[in-house]
């Protein structure tokens, strides 16, 4: 099989990292790539923006299967286009991607199909929402509606810093993302991710992860794009993975079927774990990144096959089979992030990879032949072990050995599995 992956991401690396594994795959591109998805694929100096020139690339490749990493091309609607022409592509069509392209969206439709979610109300412009916050009180959760690469939301502990999101937002700080505010319920619990492919009918279940958002040791300071994550994660029980299947996910993929919008991808659901059991934070139509890096090194089953089956409406005809061994990984971000960060810094050594961890590239180039980091979030640096423990203890050993120095972490992901096993 012809693979073309598109993104340039840790979670790209990570997805061309488990692809290039297939004994199926015959050719494999990525555009535009990154230094360490190198490794894997023949990167393209594609602009994925110019859909035509995707459709271009993949004829004269003869491309048989493309797979669309990030949610920016899906929202834009590249699979639709994609499909148009017959190229059978993983990611759903640009309706279907509402679902993280618009939070009100979401919040619309777990209210239309009795969805569990915090309680919410949409606002056009700032007064009626500050209004809202204050009848409301706080702690209570201001969101951009559209996409602000994970930095749109705000937990505001407080009134004050509640009416401060709501300037922001409609201020522009997060552009068009920002032109409508969703004003929801705090929702109190322990956060999870979940993840389960989609073909439009069947739905088969993933794993799952808990990401950490805030940028600081013991969750402090502003959310990021997350800044590590670990897998499995123990607050998803058996039984909590069956309540999440049958009251969100399931009713998901009928009400997306039944107003016209059939999904065809991997849902990302964010869940609270409240006293009342699961409920939805926010969907995402795409892995999630850091959370990719950790499943695709737990993952014992050919992820080619798996992908191509959501794509084609096969997804009945395949498993997902596991390691049970957990995995973590810390995200090493530029000085400065999530708010103003030198590009374009010198990182002189990364790790070799071994049997137990391995070091993803996320916003990385090469300048005149020498390694740069030009993102906010930089490596990922992920390991094994036989719990969250071991896999925590291999992931930081690793990071301590590269060498970049405008490179900073937080020294503490998956402190609440940690603080589980030893209790």
């Amino acid at each position: 099989m012809k693979v073309l992956l598109i993104g340039s991401g840790g979670r790209e690396h990570a997805l061309a990292w488990k692809i290039a594994q297939s004994p199926l795959l015959e050719e494999f591109y990525a555009a535009p790539g990154n230094p360490g998805i190198a490794d894997h694929a023949t990167l393209v100096s594609l602009d994925v923006e110019d859909h035509a020139a995707v459709i271009a690339f993949a004829r004269e490749k003869a491309i048989d299967f493309i797979v669309i990493g990030p949610e920016a091309p899906l929202v834009a609607g590249l699979a639709d286009d994609l499909r148009t022409v017959g190229i059978a592509t993983f990611g759903p069509s640009k309706a279907a991607a509402q679902l993280e392209g618009s939070k009100g969206f979401t919040k619309d439709l777990c209210a239309r199909y009795d969805i569990p979610t915090g309680a919410y109300q949409r606002f056009k412009t700032a007064e009626p929402a500050k209004q809202y916050v204050r009848e409301q009180g706080a702690p209570i959760v201001i969101k951009a509606d559209g996409l602000a690469a994970g930095k749109g939301v705000t937990v505001a502990m407080t009134e004050a810093e509640a009416l401060a999101a709501i300037d922001e937002c409609f201020d522009g700080a997060f552009g068009a993302a920002g032109a409508e505010v969703v004003v929801e319920a705090f929702l109190d619990g322990e956060e999870a991710s979940f993840f389960c492919l989609s073909d439009g009918k069947t739905a088969l279940a993933l794993a799952t992860a808990q990401d950490h958002k805030r940028v600081g040791d013991g969750d402090t300071g502003p959310n990021t794009g997350g800044m590590g994550a670990y897998s499995p994660a123990p607050v998803m029980t058996p039984a909590m993975v069956e309540r999440t299947m049958k009251e969100i996910i399931e009713p998901t993929i009928s009400g997306m079927a039944k107003d016209g919008n059939p999904f065809s991808g991997v849902f990302f659901a964010g869940l609270m774990i409240t006293a009342k059991g699961p409920e939805l934070i926010e969907y995402n139509v795409r892995f999630g990144d850091p959370e990719c890096q950790v499943l695709m090194m737990r993952l014992k089953s050919d992820l080619l096959p798996i992908l191509y089956a959501t794509a084609t409406g096969t997804l009945d005809k395949v498993e997902a089979e596991w390691r049970d061994d957990a995995a973590l990984t810390v995200v090493l971000a530029s000085k400065g992030y999530p708010g103003a960060y030198d590009k374009n810094t010198p990182i002189d050594h990364i790790p070799d990879a071994s049997a137990e961890a391995k070091v993803f590239h996320a916003g990385t180039a090469l300048k005149d032949g020498k390694l740069v980091a030009t993102g906010g979030r930089v490596l990922n640096v992920t390991a094994f072990g036989k719990n969250v423990t071991e896999a925590q203890a291999r992931a930081y050993a690793l990071a301590d050995k590269v060498e970049w120095q405008n490179g900073f972490c937080r020294r503490d992901i998956g402190w609440q599995a940690v603080a589980r096993e030893k209790a």
